[in-house]
């Protein structure tokens, strides 16, 4: 029998269980003393890249925040950049204005930051004073004299053309008549019209000159008309040009004024040039104030007629697209729902008469336009969640402007009139923020994801357990208690903040950056303190908020454990048995994990050498668990298969497994489960065991060792702790413990333990209280060793698989 030695060599001391903070080692009383916070934590590799990439001035060097979340990476790139920004200039105002000669493309103009209002709000202005003005002038007795000055002449031209039309009738004795229908010539004799019958009882030589007359007067009839005609044009043409001269005048000195002021602008100056022409073409929009009111049942038509004038002044109006006028340095702006539309900006439609309208003025900006001249930051999921809105982001990337369209005249089966406004020019740097996985994705998938985001910052989910870290977190500590007025932290609080900190790493030489974690527990600890009455937060409040954030967590936990408590899943934590040993494995339910115990068996048999998984055999297994159980025929043959082939076959299984097994970190416990069915050695099921194991028979490092000891810590205490039940685990895991009290002090009064083994004859040893052994000169194992048991066994299988094979070929000789 091994000696007591073996586990007392391999037994973890309980001060390796955890690594603790003593509070006295902090330099303040409470957190109160600790200057909050600025920045982040224990992050400097992807600070370093936030600082180049949003620095450097070159194309495509946008940024992509790679890190989980919760270790802070939102909050990281919003105060760099809200610090960055206020050292860069101001971008312009943009506006879209009206397009005389296309209105379906209205045009983009940017003006320096505060004048895009200022001009709305004079152009404003100003259409209500033309409104005023305009009208006010048509009705002044100027306007009058003025107008029927210049039409006196061409009344003057048409009366002189009828006299001369009179007189040539007259002449030829035909007299002319004004009716509704116009200008009628009749036959005068002896100074009296002459009617039909009269017409009939003429000579024929009479009649005759008479309707020679008739020609030439309509003739002559016909030349006059024309010439009024082109009188008449002329005196509108006059009396257009009048009224152009008017308006001109009266809008004049507005214009002139705004000229003045946006000289510096020529696209300002050219569209209000286009405004002065437009006006005097239509004066229509300006009706007097003098108008006859409209008869009641004429008041709807008035009414559409109205807003009819006041769609058609819109046209004179500015639409304020970006205003910056309050902005200091460059924008930050963090788009959290970044649709198509939120990026780009949309055009809008309004209800008119029955009809669906759209104008310049309902374009409205998106993410981009508004981030334009500085930041725009975006999670990156968001963005590919939403349709189209990632080719959307990627075109204004590399065609370096905003090009606003709506989605259904993009998606249109047939082309259709609609605004097409101008594009707006971009300059502005892009955060994403997503996990390390969509990263690699977009890299192999997206063709232009590595040109448009050259900088990677990668936010690690550790930092070391250093000093400086630890002062780092008071001061985290201290930034979160002032942000959302909690209670400020003992130092004994500190510690245990510190603590749970390794703890969510399973490691003592490193602290989680996980903040947002850290943030929770901080700002739980201060409502329990408040419930205790402590101001500030003690240690003791610390523990109540871990403890109750796993209660509100552990349910499945709750239910598997009394499930073994009741024997419905059967785990043996006192016996000792041939075949049978105690895995462990992490369960994860979302937001919480935790160490459960699995019962693994092996049985062999007489074979071909082979190992099989049932898991593996019924595509239950992953992939790394399948290479697991190779391994172990790998250990086998090179420990064993020297002097003899193995005639053996093993079956390995879960028990009471009904979901998929994956990972290594079995594989040195089926090992020992499959050494003990070959030797016939029992195994202390009081022990359970963690570790993966190589073809050499090293015990290698796994995951989640401290969670899968206090599982079955939890299972022993409730069958009742015996003295003698603990955990091995691999030695290079004795860095990554972070136990609870709970286990420590079980460890610590001798009711529980862990073992550190490095190899599978170290732990052989401790689950059979049996030596490995060791091949001596001989290349024999000691007599009564495990490997000495385990090759007896298998030259037995041999021997019987050697004469099994000769009674078979005896046989097929005689049936021949």
């Amino acid at each position: 029998m091994a000696d007591d030695d073996i586990r007392s060599r391999a037994r973890v001391a309980p001060e390796q269980l955890r690594r603790r903070m003593d509070p006295n080692s902090l330099p303040f009383n409470s957190t109160a003393e600790v200057v909050p916070l600025a920045g982040t934590i224990g992050q400097p590799r992807a600070v370093d890249a936030i600082e180049f990439g949003l620095e450097i001035d070159t194309y495509g060097y946008n940024v992509f925040l790679s890190g989980s979340p919760g270790s802070g990476r939102e909050s990281t790139v919003l105060d760099y950049l809200n610090e960055l920004a206020k050292k860069h200039p101001t971008p312009p105002d943009w506006i879209y204005v009206h397009n005389f000669v296309d209105p379906d493309q209205p045009h983009a103009i940017d003006l320096p930051a505060g004048q895009g209002a200022q001009f709305a709000r004079e152009m404003h202005d100003f259409v209500v004073a033309t409104q005023r003005e305009i009208p006010r002038a048509f009705e002044s007795e100027e306007y009058a004299r003025r107008r029927a000055a210049a039409l006196n002449s061409f009344a003057q031209q048409r009366d002189e053309i009828l006299n001369q039309l009179q007189q040539f009738a007259q002449a030829r004795s035909f007299s002319l008549e004004m009716t509704p229908t116009g200008i009628v010539t009749v036959p005068v004799l002896d100074g009296k019209p002459i009617d039909a019958e009269a017409f009939e009882k003429l000579s024929d030589e009479q009649k005759q000159q008479i309707t020679t007359h008739g020609q030439e007067v309509q003739t002559e009839l016909a030349t006059t008309l024309r010439n009024l005609r082109e009188i008449e044009k002329q005196a509108g043409q006059r009396a257009s040009e009048l009224d152009r001269e008017i308006a001109t005048f009266v809008v004049g000195p507005f214009l002139d004024e705004l000229r003045e002021r946006y000289a510096l602008s020529p696209k300002v100056v050219a569209y209000l040039n286009e405004i002065q022409n437009d006006i005097p073409q239509h004066l229509h929009d300006f009706p007097l104030a003098t108008a006859e009111q409209p008869q009641p049942q004429a008041l709807p038509m008035a009414q559409m007629q109205a807003q009819q004038r006041e769609e058609h002044l819109a046209r004179y109006r500015v639409n304020v697209l970006i205003d910056n006028s309050q902005t200091r340095g460059a924008p930050v702006v963090f788009e959290r729902n970044p649709t198509y539309y939120n990026l780009i900006g949309r055009i809008d439609y309004r209800a008119s008469l029955g009809a669906m309208l759209t104008d310049f003025n309902q374009i409205k900006a998106g993410a981009l336009h508004q981030a334009n001249g500085g930041f725009l930051v975006l999670h990156v999921t968001e963005v590919l969640r939403s349709p189209f809105a990632w080719d959307a982001l990627k075109r204004s990337l590399i065609s370096h402007e905003v090009q606003i369209e709506n989605l259904g005249e993009q998606m249109s089966a047939l082309p259709t009139a609609r605004l097409r406004p101008e594009p707006v020019p971009i300059k502005l740097k892009v955060v994403l923020i997503g996990m390390p996985a969509i990263y690699q994705t977009l890299l192999s998938l997206d063709e232009d994801f590595q040109e448009l985001f050259k900088v990677r910052a990668d936010f690690a989910p550790d930092m070391a357990w250093s000093d400086e870290h630890v002062h780092n977190y008071a001061a985290f500590i201290s930034r979160k208690v002032r942000e959302s007025q909690l209670r400020h932290f003992d130092r004994g609080a500190v510690a245990r903040v510190v603590e749970y900190g390794a703890r969510m790493l399973e490691d003592q030489r490193k602290l989680s950056t996980r903040l947002l974690d850290i943030a929770n527990v901080i700002t739980e600890a201060s409502y329990w303190a408040k419930r205790s009455g402590h101001d500030p937060v003690m240690a003791e409040d610390v523990i109540t908020a871990i403890n109750k954030s796993v209660y509100r967590s552990n349910l499945i936990e709750e239910r598997t454990r009394e499930m073994i408590d009741n024997g419905t899943i059967m785990i043996d934590t006192s016996s000792d048995i041939v075949g049978q040993i105690n895995g462990l494995s992490v369960l994860n339910v979302g937001d919480y994990e935790f160490g459960q115990p699995s019962r693994i068996t092996a049985r062999v048999a007489l074979g071909r050498g082979n190992i099989v998984s049932v898991e593996r055999e019924i595509e239950m297994s992953g992939a790394i668990h399948s290479k697991g159980v190779l391994i172990l025929s790998g250990y086998l043959r090179g420990t064993y298969g020297i002097k003899m082939p193995l005639a053996v076959t093993a079956t390995i299984t879960f028990e009471q497994s009904y979901g998929g097994v994956d990972g290594d970190s079995a594989s040195s416990t089926e090992l020992y489960a499959l050494l003990s069915a070959l030797s016939g050695l029992p195994l202390h099921q009081g022990i359970a065991v963690t570790g993966s194991v190589n073809q050499f028979g090293q015990v290698q490092a796994i995951g989640g060792a401290t969670h899968k000891i206090e599982g079955f810590f939890a299972v022993c205490k409730a069958q009742g702790l015996t003295g003698k039940q603990g955990v091995m685990i691999p030695a290079t895991n004795v860095p990554t413990l972070m136990l609870n009290d709970e286990v420590v002090e079980a460890v610590r009064n001798g009711q529980f333990s862990i073992w550190q083994v490095s190899t599978v004859d170290e732990g052989i040893e401790i689950l059979t209280d049996v030596p490995a052994g060791d091949r001596d000169e001989h290349g024999d194992f000691p007599e009564g060793s495990v490997h000495r048991l385990v090759e007896e066994r298998l030259r037995e299988f041999a021997e019987a698989a050697r004469a099994f094979d000769s009674r078979r070929g005896a046989e097929a000789q005689r049936l021949k």
